[in-house]
């Protein structure tokens, strides 16, 4: 095994189990949430049926929105940590550079440029991935709010905000599933398979393909660590923050689910009969 290539740290443990929050929740919203959008369509018929129902697909779908709140939540208070205690540089952030970088893996690709470009932790590509994600989860999660409480919503708004956040969900849903598959797919199993979602290592060719700037400073070792001393103290002053800041979050999240239930539930049911048939004394002349 001399040949063998060197392994990289790439994600921690908790930022694995991260990840397999936002694959399950995805992936569950997408099944449940797809079919009601195309309701109409023999393969949507078929999956609420396959599901249990429209009702039981309802409350999975819901589930599902629930654990992709809770994850968005704990990545909020991670990054916060890394942030602001382990005083981790900001490398999610777009900039100029991956302009650059962009437009030269264009020009690489189309044959315009001799080289690739040389990026660090994180591409252009898996930047743009990240901030559609939060920005697909803002918008899911408020126009979620109002569809799960249309009578709350619509208190304070206009009715045609309803069916305007219906349109705003679902047209945000089918892009998130169709990046997925064409973009994210592509790079992440297709182009090559990285695993290190999965094992936390990332290879020494997938370094020097994508990552050539962050294998450099490892090289170099220019990668130091905080001082002990100074992560103490900002642990104690970002814990209680922290704490109070996801306690009302939570309470957020609770009065989100619990605030209504739907408006067909809400409003009191009242019998009315659709048809009622002619019978010899109903048609009689009084």
């Amino acid at each position: 095994m001399h040949n063998a290539q060197p392994q990289y740290d790439r994600f921690n443990l908790f930022q694995r189990i991260e990840h397999g929050v936002l694959l399950v929740s995805f992936t569950v919203l997408a099944i449940t949430g797809l079919p009601q959008m195309f309701s109409l369509q023999p393969w949507a018929v078929f999956m609420i049926a396959a599901l249990g129902g429209i009702e039981t697909v309802r409350i999975i779908h819901r589930a599902a929105a629930v654990l992709l709140i809770v994850g968005t939540i704990y990545h909020f208070v991670a990054v916060s940590y890394r942030i602001f205690v382990r005083r981790v540089a900001m490398t999610m952030l777009p900039g100029w550079q991956d302009v650059r970088d962009g437009l030269q893996a264009l020009g690489y690709n189309v044959g315009l440029v001799k080289t690739p470009p040389r990026m660090g932790r994180y591409n252009f590509g898996e930047k743009i991935e990240y901030w559609a994600v939060i920005w697909g989860t803002v918008v899911m999660v408020l126009t979620g709010f109002m569809l799960w409480n249309p009578i709350a919503t619509t208190t304070f708004l206009p009715g045609q905000f309803i069916p305007a956040a219906k349109a705003a969900h679902g047209g945000e849903a089918l892009l998130a599933v169709l990046s997925i598959i064409t973009w994210h797919f592509y790079n992440v199993h297709v182009k090559r398979f990285n695993r290190s979602m999965f094992t936390g290592k990332i290879s020494h060719e997938e370094m020097e393909e994508e990552h050539a700037l962050e294998l450099e400073a490892l090289t170099r070792r220019e990668r130091s660590e905080p001082d002990p001393e100074g992560v103490q103290r900002r642990q104690r002053l970002f814990t209680p923050v922290a704490a109070v800041i996801t306690t009302a979050l939570l309470i957020g999240l609770y009065f989100f689910v619990t605030y209504e239930q739907t408006a067909i539930t809400t409003v009191p049911r009242q019998q009315v009969d659709v048809f009622t048939p002619l019978t010899p004394e109903s048609g009689r002349v009084q």
